[in-house]
């Protein structure tokens, strides 16, 4: 496994108390996690992504750090970059590529300028109107224009789609629109938790009626942790909502059954379950910012834990390591394990951030997690 080479080791490091934030027991380094976000994001500006969902989950993170440190170069990167996308054209598109809302949301929050508030809205009539969905009113999960998976259910949707829509709703006052985002949340539980574990599959095929190879995949329940432990923030008078007790509640049972399956490094495995599979970066950032979002005091441990792991896995140039490629419903255990986990990829860039992001803003995120 590689190792971090930052200048900056997570567990070996002892850091005076002065220069340290010990609120609530949560142990870092805030001088240390905002240089390794400034590393990780200038880092990510030199990739050649697409307007695609790598894209969307990294510039998603940068805004997610410009949004808690309010450093303007962030969020002038994502503009000059967004503008050079616009002017080449954009794509057609489908449940990943809306994934791309997420930062244009942001631009138009800061800046005022109609055009990105144009394109999401152009994704949000996509997904109402053109994106193929099945049963009740379920996104199907779609990466081409092609029926690629027909009828089924992945955990990526809730990132994708259905957390975009939920923003965009609260954003507009549009009920429809948030009773939308809820019922993909609704059923995404319904289809793809175990209620038995409290983990969750990463996707689940309606025609057969099977969660196909059936593995605890662990970006999967990033995908899900993640992206729950943010309808609460995002929604005012979430608790009026009979299908955000169904979140809360599944978030819960799902966080409560993680904890017990971080490693002793920290970080949490590419098939939660199996030891023999390996530590994945992008995957244990997404699980301990939902920690971090629940604000449960319960996981301040782990959460400390996550943030030794995660920053012994970024490189001196601000690279998330060990982070498993593009990964579809693997037809088994092996087709999971044998993911390569050599390349920088934008989601481990942006699940970084957006992890660096809720542990600098955890005093404004605690609760009591009644709820």
């Amino acid at each position: 496994m590689e190792t971090g080479a930052a200048g900056i080791s997570g567990t070996d490091e002892i850091i005076s108390d002065t220069r340290r934030n010990t609120m609530a027991g949560l142990k870092f380094d805030r001088e240390k996690i905002l240089e390794l976000t400034d590393k990780v994001v200038e880092r990510t500006m030199r990739m050649d992504m697409t307007w695609d969902w790598p894209c969307g989950v990294a510039y998603y993170g940068i805004c997610k750090a410009y949004e808690v440190t309010g450093k303007e170069r962030y969020l002038d990167l994502v503009k000059a970059r967004v503008d050079e996308y616009l002017e080449l054209g954009l794509p057609k598109w489908t449940v990943n590529t809306c994934a791309m809302g997420h930062c244009l949301i942001t631009l138009y929050e800061a800046t005022g300028d109609e055009r990105y508030w144009e394109i999401v809205m152009s994704k949000v009539e996509y997904l109402r109107k053109d994106a193929l969905r099945f049963g009740d009113s379920v996104l199907q999960h779609t990466v081409s224009e092609n029926n690629d998976f027909p009828e089924q259910a992945w955990a990526d949707t809730l990132f994708m789609a259905a957390f975009f829509l939920l923003r965009v709703g609260v954003k507009q006052k549009d009920q429809a629109l948030i009773d939308d985002a809820l019922n993909q949340y609704y059923w995404h539980i319904r289809y793809l938790q175990d209620p038995e574990t409290g983990l969750y599959y990463h996707g689940y095929n309606h025609l057969t009626g099977d969660y196909m190879s059936g593995i605890y995949w662990g970006r999967a329940n990033a995908w899900a942790a993640y992206t729950m432990s943010q309808v609460g923030i995002v929604l005012p008078e979430c608790y009026l909502y009979p299908k955000y007790l169904d979140v809360t509640g599944s978030l819960n049972e799902q966080l409560a059954a993680l904890k017990l399956l971080q490693t002793d490094h920290g970080l949490w495995r590419t098939i939660l379950d199996d030891p023999e599979s390996y530590e994945e970066v992008s995957a244990s950032a997404g699980i301990a910012a939902a920690m971090a979002a629940k604000g449960n005091p319960l996981y301040i441990k782990y959460i400390n834990r996550a943030i030794c792991g995660i920053q012994d896995n970024i490189s001196r140039d601000g690279r998330v390591l060990n982070v498993s490629g593009g990964t579809a419903v693997m037809k088994d255990r092996e087709g999971y394990r044998n993911i390569p986990r050599n390349w920088i990829q934008g989601w481990g860039q942006g699940l970084a951030l957006a992890f660096f992001a809720e542990v600098l803003n955890y005093e404004n995120n605690r609760n009591d997690g009644v709820l």
